[in-house]
């Protein structure tokens, strides 16, 4: 029976497309986002919820650095600690109405969340990771000039900045998380992937970059021995052939046949690619089950079979 999982919402949860991100859409956003957690927990799981901060860190950045020469500059792992409080706030105080409306009595709390990746990591020396928004290639280049940034296109919408993605090794307040949990209180974690720090002698030192929010929640429900994680996302299913002839859905699939289509290169490294990853390394270490799907289908994914489920 599933007792416990992490739930990690898209980064784009809060800000759909189409939005300006003002924070009154992140806060009607994340009032839909509560409504299907608060469901969760009247079906009796402990969760933890995690998120991304794809538009919202780099938004933190951007003013960062045009106010530069006026106020104090903010470094990467700041704006992501940063984020993770800005977030944090508009998620808790949706939930706890969620939850009172619900006829529930229970404590949210968000913790920040330092999550430690190696200082020798080949993801220093090659930027993938996109954050903000999206530009055209006039903008996008105008912006290489001037700031100096690393641009790709990104899925055929525009252009976005991208920064180093290392791979998450530990999560240093996951016995923290887990002791709250233990309480009966509702967590946030996690935010963003983590605030990426490095080990120096005993100490911990942030660093320029920004975690895979979906690397990191694996990583997260490994710590806490949750048996269920589930990425929430743009799309319904994980689809093979994805928009080309042929496309299907993937809905209850072993492990094993989901490994090959990904060896085969079904899931694309800036699409689905790390959410499947995830799910298969959740798996290997003793997982029970692995959810993908939108963030409308999120409760009927976990309750009644929706999406696609990855088993052992």
């Amino acid at each position: 029976m599933i007792k416990s999982a992490v739930i990690a919402v898209g980064g784009n949860a809060l800000i759909r497309a189409g939005e300006k991100g003002s924070i009154l859409e992140q806060i009607a956003n994340a009032r839909r986002i509560s409504k299907a957690i608060v469901t969760l927990i009247q079906s009796g799981l402990h969760l933890a919820v995690t998120h991304g901060n794809g538009p919202q860190v780099g938004a933190q950045l951007l003013r960062s650095e045009r106010a530069a020469g006026q106020v104090y500059e903010q470094s990467l792992d700041v704006c992501v600690a940063a984020t993770q409080g800005e977030i944090g706030y508009i998620l808790q105080q949706a939930l706890q109405l969620e939850l009172q409306l619900a006829g529930l009595s229970m404590p949210v709390t968000t913790i920040l969340t330092q999550v430690v990746v190696r200082d020798d990591d080949p993801a220093f020396r090659n930027p993938t990771k996109p954050i903000g928004p999206f530009y055209s290639r006039p903008a996008a280049e105008e912006r290489i000039r001037q700031y100096g940034w690393d641009m790709i296109e990104d899925s055929s919408r525009g252009y976005r900045r991208v920064v180093p993605s290392p791979d998450p090794i530990d999560i240093v307040e996951a016995e923290v998380i887990r002791r709250v949990i233990d309480q009966g209180i509702l967590v946030v974690a996690a935010g963003g992937g983590g605030i990426p720090v490095v080990r120096e002698g005993g100490l911990l030192r942030g660093v320029d970059a920004v975690i895979d929010k979906d690397r990191a929640s694996m990583l997260l429900a490994i710590e806490l021995a949750a048996d269920l994680l589930v990425f929430s996302t743009d799309a319904d299913h994980v689809y093979l052939h994805f928009k080309q002839p042929g496309q299907r859905a993937l809905e209850l699939v072993r492990l094993e046949e989901i490994r090959r289509h990904h060896q085969a290169g079904e899931f694309p490294p800036g699409s689905m690619g790390p959410k499947v990853e995830a799910a298969m390394n959740f798996l290997d270490s003793g997982g029970r089950k692995a959810i993908i799907t939108s963030l409308d289908n999120l409760a009927d994914a976990v309750l009644g079979g929706a999406g696609t489920q990855i088993i052992p």
